[in-house]
């Protein structure tokens, strides 16, 4: 599609001097028709990310994974530093992160869109709408990215002056010297641009690589959710969970798919499961909107995760029966037998991080527990467990059920089980750092030598629980501030 009566601006943050909006033009043809902007919205790198690596920074800092050194030697230097939670991750001669690159290319794509199609040539007006209304949702969805890879957890009491990340609106590559907006004013840029998409965006999408008002709706209350406003997001839960409605998104099963004769079967021995989700890019079934990036090792994305296993305190929260264990082995990436009997996710090559359904159940699950509807929280969470496990084992246990203190930490036990080793848990810890239910929490990292012995590493709270900002950003805009 990137090929077709259209250009796509690249922003080389490479080769940034007086800007990071450097454009390099790879098209003869600027897009003119409503059809032209309507391409624009299915460049594939909007939703599958390979060599970018996606949320591989976050996958590597997570607090649920350890790592096997004889294996984790042999990534980057920046994969090291990042699992050891040093301060300085992205050297002055190093790339910025591949995922923030391409974050910031679409988004001068994305601004044009929204600026623009409204005078297109063609097309009716509703169709115009709706084409910008994707685009505003998908620079929402890039700038609670940009505000949780560089800006502080959000709390209400300092997000005023914590700083945060350049607002930019408009596609004017002659801009230059951006300033840091606070994370307050980033949270209501993202809040302003997903009100102004729902009413536009399609019930059904045409594909699910592309916005829908569900998915809009879920991302809003996530945000919400992220700002403690429980009333303003379980409103929007319970609208994405309405206009799902007679949709095709659903929960797989995993007591039939992983069944004997299961969709999933057979076990392969290199990647597990055979079908699915984790091992396939293309499979949608529990996408609102799909985000994929490879989380597989060696090859394909920017980082790998040579060597990362399953932290055992966190293989520990799994039951017997969770089905969710034939996601791991206990075999090293050669597939020689881990001497330690730790697990290695190699059923998920393909990490979601757009909004999947099972996340969508569990953030209204913890919004529910927050207002002090167990009861609801609790259907939430055992929704979502019926299909993970057998339906004997899938209850929430009573004195659990009956505590909201207790249930809140369940539920976050199980957005583990859920998704462990793929991105997600770094945004928790994030969130944990500034809750009072998980005050004192301390985060570690344990890396198992070759000769037997242990090394650990303690995050350091605060500072560390924000990235810096990569120096090509840094030094392209002088006097910007960086994260200590």
């Amino acid at each position: 599609m990137r090929k077709l009566l259209y250009i796509i601006i690249m922003v080389s943050l490479v080769a940034c001097k007086d800007s990071f909006l450097e454009v390099v033009p790879l098209g003869s043809q600027t897009a003119v028709t409503t059809d032209d902007y309507d391409k624009l919205m299915n460049d594939p790198a909007y939703y599958f990310q390979s060599f970018a690596g996606g949320w591989q920074e976050q996958t590597l800092m997570e607090d649920d994974v350890a790592a096997e050194e004889v294996y984790l030697i042999q990534g980057s230097q920046q994969m090291l530093r990042l699992f050891q939670w040093q301060d300085v991750i992205y050297q002055q001669q190093d790339q910025a992160p591949w995922a923030v690159s391409l974050w910031l290319e679409q988004l001068y794509s994305l601004n044009k869109i929204i600026n623009e199609v409204m005078v297109a040539s063609g097309g009716t007006n509703d169709q115009k709408r709706s084409i910008r209304a994707e685009a505003l949702a998908t620079r929402a969805w890039t700038y609670f990215q940009f505000i949780n890879f560089y800006g502080k957890p959000y709390v209400q009491g300092t997000a005023g002056s914590d700083p945060g990340f350049p607002i930019i609106e408009q596609a004017d590559v002659s801009m230059t010297n951006f300033t840091r907006a606070s994370v307050q004013a980033v949270y209501d840029f993202i809040i302003k641009d997903l009100n102004a998409a729902i009413a536009d965006l399609p019930v059904r999408p045409l594909v699910r690589t592309r916005m829908s008002k569900s998915a809009a709706e879920g991302l809003l209350g996530k945000v919400y959710l992220y700002m403690g406003k429980n009333n303003d997001a379980l409103a929007m839960f319970n609208a994405a969970f309405t206009d799902l409605t007679g949709s095709d998104t659903r929960l797989y099963d995993y007591n039939q798919t992983l069944a004997p004769g299961g969709a999933f079967l057979p076990l392969d021995m290199m990647i597990g499961p055979s079908q699915g989700p984790g091992n396939n890019q293309n499979d949608l079934t529990e996408a609102l909107v799909s985000k994929v990036f490879y989380n597989g090792s060696y090859s394909g994305n920017q980082l790998g995760n040579n060597g990362i296993v399953l932290a055992p305190w966190a293989a520990a929260l799994y039951g017997a029966s969770d089905l969710r264990l034939q996601l791991y082995t206990n075999t090293n990436p050669d597939l020689s037998p881990n001497t330690g009997g730790r697990l290695r996710k190699y059923g998920v090559q393909y990490s979601r991080m757009g909004l999947q359904l099972p996340d969508l159940y569990l953030l209204s699950a913890e919004c529910k527990a927050r207002l002090n509807d167990l009861q609801g929280a609790v259907g939430d969470v055992e929704t979502l467990r019926k299909n993970r496990m057998p339906a004997a084992d899938a209850a929430v246990p009573a004195a659990i059920a009956g505590n909201q203190t207790a249930l809140i930490r369940f539920i976050f036990d199980e957005r583990i089980r859920e998704f462990a080793a793929e991105g997600h848990r770094w945004f928790d810890m994030r969130r944990q750092s500034v809750d009072p239910i998980f005050a004192g929490q301390v985060f570690t990292h344990t890396l198992y030598k070759a000769d037997g012995t242990i090394a650990t590493y303690t995050l350091q709270q605060p500072k560390r629980l924000v990235l810096q900002l990569p120096p090509t950003l840094v030094n392209a805009n002088p006097g910007m501030s960086n994260n200590p």
